[in-house]
């Protein structure tokens, strides 16, 4: 395997959706948070990366305990995601390289596997532009009217499902998301915004398990599929 990554997680998230008394990447889950499930397995890849952690300032539920990496800084969050990847591109200018991979990660998808992780930075190694896990969409897909009834049904062929890590080259990515933001782009996510180049991302194919904790029943989901991963080992341990 290559150099290890930077890694950027932003954490600064309220997480409203959850109705929750604390954000969700604090929602208890199998005994922790769910921030550091993602740490660890993130840590459990990509032990010697360096990693930028966006947190709110005044962030009162975090513990360094949590985190596993002996290369680590804390980054101030913004209001919006891209404002928190943007602060930690900004923290490591001095650091990183502008062909130096980047692999951001949503903290509230702590199921990401091993496997999945080191195949996509195996991937990403060698290519140009950079890339993200991503799964073909299996469903139908409904548009609404608006008033909501369905209108019509689009077709899914050639439709993702967009995951995270996302990796892009240090200096890529941080144009991109300095140009889409200069030009009130919506950047849903980093690959959005190195589309908007005119650059066309890798589709790595990932699991579908790799669940996002955005609604109250997404947590138990998430621990039903770590259940299931822990009981197969292969998932979790890296295989290179």
């Amino acid at each position: 395997m290559s150099e290890a990554p930077w890694l950027v997680v932003p954490a600064a998230g309220r997480g409203r959706r959850m109705g929750a008394d604390r954000p969700k990447q604090y929602l208890s889950l199998h005994g922790r948070p769910v921030l550091a499930h993602t740490l660890a397995r993130l840590h459990q890849a990509f032990p010697a990366a360096r990693l930028c952690l966006c947190l709110e300032a005044d962030d009162r539920h975090f513990d360094p305990a949590w985190v596993p990496f002996a290369d680590w800084r804390r980054v101030p969050g913004g209001a919006e995601r891209v404002d928190s990847v943007i602060n930690a591109l900004d923290a490591i200018a001095g650091d990183a390289g502008e062909h130096d991979l980047v692999l951001v990660h949503d903290v509230a998808r702590p199921c990401v596997t091993v496997d999945d992780l080191a195949r996509l930075h195996a991937v990403l190694a060698d290519d140009p532009v950079g890339g993200l896990l991503a799964t073909p969409v299996a469903d139908t897909m409904k548009r609404d009217d608006g008033a909501g009834r369905a209108s019509a049904t689009e077709s899914r062929v050639g439709l993702w499902h967009a995951l995270t890590p996302q990796g892009f080259r240090y200096g890529l990515l941080r144009r991109a998301l300095g140009e889409a933001l200069a030009r009130g782009l919506a950047v849903t996510d980093e690959a959005s915004a190195v589309e908007a180049l005119g650059q066309a991302p890798r589709l790595v194919a990932g699991r579908r398990d790799n669940l996002k904790i955005t609604h109250p029943e997404d947590l138990a989901l998430a621990a039903l599929v770590l259940a299931a991963q822990a009981a197969s080992p292969s998932i979790t341990e890296e295989s290179t």
